[in-house]
């Protein structure tokens, strides 16, 4: 399962992204994308090697929460395959506007850095973040402001949200390690050269369960201006691709009340209590 993160390289950046474009409406009439996408039966994925929202399997197979669920939406718009591009989660984002592929499918939260840059669906799953810890957590670490108070060695992954919860927290960024992924976060932990790895609930709970070493604590909110904060991923967009993005919502909508979109995610992890009517407006607006 971990040779496709490794294959297909680190999480990334935040890719500076607010919510005055996501609207209805843009400068081109919501974009013609979808008309295109339809007359080439096909669409290219931005994906980043991450298991389990996006990645290529020991067998050469697209997968992942989000190729998964792309698979089935795009069907349903009339466009009858995808295709995967892999690259850095840092630059799915400029990739995306450089017209690399057409959408980003990786799992991304939705936050108003982002939404500066990109336009999003609504979130299609809610998050908690988790810590790789040494196995019986000896610090006793279970938020950011125990990182903190402890004095606890902290990485992260090159760009990810969390960054910004530790600082929030008090932790000096500088002295933040940053790593490629939630593997080499494993390893950090395990090697000692670290105290703690934080990422999502998900990809920290895959990646910990088999080690000797380490273990996932309980997932938590982390404080965003002192309050507990919930993330949620969706697809991005390009910001005057309104058109496509307005119909895959379309879409998901059906998906979650039909229970379909729980089906398509569970096998990748995902429980009940992480689908979501959260919408990328609200998330938008941080």
């Amino acid at each position: 399962m971990l040779t496709g993160v490794a294959a297909l390289g680190a999480l990334g950046a935040l890719g500076a992204a607010g919510c005055t474009r996501v609207a209805s409406a843009s400068d081109e009439n919501g974009g013609d994308l979808l008309d295109r996408l339809r007359a080439q039966g096909v669409v290219r994925l931005g994906i980043a090697g991450e298991i389990p929202f996006g990645y290529i399997d020991r067998d050469g197979r697209l997968t992942g929460e989000a190729p998964e669920l792309a698979k089935t939406v795009f069907k349903r718009l009339g466009v009858a395959r995808v295709q995967p591009v892999p690259t850095e989660f840092g630059s799915l984002i400029p990739g995306l506007n450089s017209q690399q592929f057409d959408v980003v499918a990786a799992g991304m939260y939705v936050n108003a850095e982002r939404c500066r840059q990109v336009i999003f669906a609504d979130p299609d799953y809610r998050m908690l973040d988790a810590f790789i810890v040494r196995k019986g957590n000896p610090k006793g670490l279970h938020s950011y402001r125990d990182v903190v108070a402890k004095k606890a060695k902290f990485a992260t992954g090159t760009g990810y949200a969390e960054i910004q919860y530790a600082v929030d927290a008090g932790y000096k960024e500088s002295d933040i390690l940053i790593v490629p992924d939630q593997v080499a976060g494993l390893n950090a932990v395990e090697a000692g050269r670290v105290d703690v790895f934080a990422g999502t609930a998900l990809t920290v709970r895959e990646v910990a369960r088999r080690s000797g070493k380490a273990e996932a604590t309980k997932p938590f909110a982390p404080l965003v201006k002192g309050k507990p904060h919930v993330d949620g991923g969706a697809f991005a967009f390009r910001p005057t691709e309104t058109r496509l993005r307005d119909a895959f919502n379309v879409e998901l909508r059906k998906l979650k009340k039909s229970g379909e979109l729980f089906r398509i995610l569970r096998p990748f992890g995902f429980t009940e209590a992480e689908m979501t009517d959260m919408t990328a407006k609200e998330l938008c607006r941080g």
